[in-house]
């Protein structure tokens, strides 16, 4: 069956891990329970690719604009469509877990204006 993944490029501050991986495992929590397949949080590890065939990719890092003190972060949802990513995220964003008081006006652990977000339809899948 064919999939379909909303993927996320963002940096978070390393004083902030801590609150942005509770915030993770609540998106975890939420995602899953409305019918997401998977949902990752992935931290960058390896993230500055060396130069191969003289050609050197772009780095994550750079990429993001990463600095000093910052953590590049790579996470992705998985759903079973376009149409069923639809569904999941219209009962997430009506969660009150999501979007209670707590939620209004709360900073985020991470800067918006770095962060990169898409859908993707999956056409290689093992």
């Amino acid at each position: 069956m064919a999939k379909y993944v909303d993927g996320f490029v963002l940096v978070v501050p390393k004083k902030n891990f801590a609150k942005y991986r509770k915030m993770a495992q609540l998106g975890r929590k939420t995602w899953l329970k409305y019918g997401a397949l998977d949902y990752k949080e992935c931290i960058g590890d390896d993230i500055r690719p060396k130069a191969t065939g003289g050609v050197k990719p772009r780095s994550f890092s750079e990429m993001a604009k990463a600095k000093s003190g910052e953590t590049v972060w790579f996470s992705f949802i998985v759903f079973r469509s376009k149409k069923h990513r639809d569904a999941v995220n219209a009962k997430v964003m009506k969660d009150p877990e999501m979007t209670g008081p707590e939620w209004k006006d709360k900073p985020m652990p991470f800067d918006m204006k770095r962060f990169a977000y898409g859908g993707f339809r999956v056409v290689v899948d093992a």
